[in-house]
């Protein structure tokens, strides 16, 4: 598939592995109304290539990103205005439903997602990180729940998917204060993987980090994520049955018969995408 190009986002396939930057570091990355659409496209075109196999996210400039630009938040009641007060509110409704898909793109997307997180990371932000498989960070990370400073709930996937990561308790605090946490507190709380220090050694980490995900089986890792998240929002009971199913049609494959071929051969799996 050929590689789309976007206004608010810089986009490379490098290999196997898809490059997505936030690119509007003159705002710190602050998600306006083309950026949210964007990602959705961005991740549809990761989910839907056959020859990309992990996405890495990360952010342009000095901040990962700001969260979602005020301007737009500012423009919400003229866009939703409508004579009927019943009418104004679905259509609000509506658009927060739609806000809330463009993120879960990243969670719908069959590729692991890997974000790349340096300078704030805070509000809308936060909801865009807690999408993906797995989050690194710099020691000038910093993430928190803005969106009670400025007297709303948030909205659009960090208290549904916050209190997964670290826990119901830990999540009220950040949600109730909006206070900061930096880059080891996310990492001790399980938000983070791992503090790589530098942007530099951030980069150099998650790519080593992407390029062996990438070595995988596909197969495999699509069933991988496909099963944790549905295991994260079942019972155990519930899980279990799944990956018998999953497995009944999916385990046999060529990728299987690779692996071991490989492993008698003493040599690197070649798989297919």
């Amino acid at each position: 598939m050929t590689t789309p190009s976007f206004t608010t986002l810089a986009v490379h396939q490098d290999g196997a592995v898809a490059h997505i930057q936030l690119n509007r570091p003159d705002k710190s990355n602050a998600l306006n109304a083309a950026m949210w659409q964007e990602i959705r496209a961005a991740f549809e075109w990761v989910d839907q290539s056959p020859t990309i196999r992990v996405a890495l996210l990360s952010g342009a400039g000095k901040n990962f990103c700001a969260g979602i630009d005020l301007a737009m938040l500012a423009g919400v009641q003229q866009q939703t205005a409508h004579p009927d007060g019943a009418r104004s509110r679905e259509k609000l409704r509506r658009l927060i439903l739609d806000l809330q898909d463009c993120l879960s793109s990243l969670e719908r997307c069959s590729k692991p997602v890997i974000a790349a997180i340096q300078g704030a990371c805070v509000g809308g932000a936060l909801d865009l990180v807690t999408c993906c498989d797995m989050r690194y960070v710099t020691d000038d990370a910093v993430f928190s729940i803005k969106e009670i400073d400025i007297g709303m709930v948030a909205d659009v996937g960090t208290l549904q998917r916050l209190p997964r990561l670290i826990g119901d308790g830990m999540t009220r605090e950040l949600a109730y204060t909006g206070r900061n946490v930096e880059a080891d507190e996310a990492v001790r709380l399980g938000l983070a993987n791992r503090n790589f220090g530098t942007a530099e050694a951030l980069t150099v980490g998650v790519q080593a980090l992407a390029a062996e995900i990438a070595g995988k089986s596909p197969l495999a890792i699509r069933g991988s994520k496909e099963i944790l998240n549905y295991s994260r929002d079942h019972s155990v009971a519930d899980g279990l049955n799944y990956v018998a199913t999953w497995n009944a049609a999916m385990l046999i494959s060529a990728d299987l018969q690779e692996s071991m071929q490989a492993k008698l051969e003493k040599r690197a799996p070649r798989f297919a995408d």
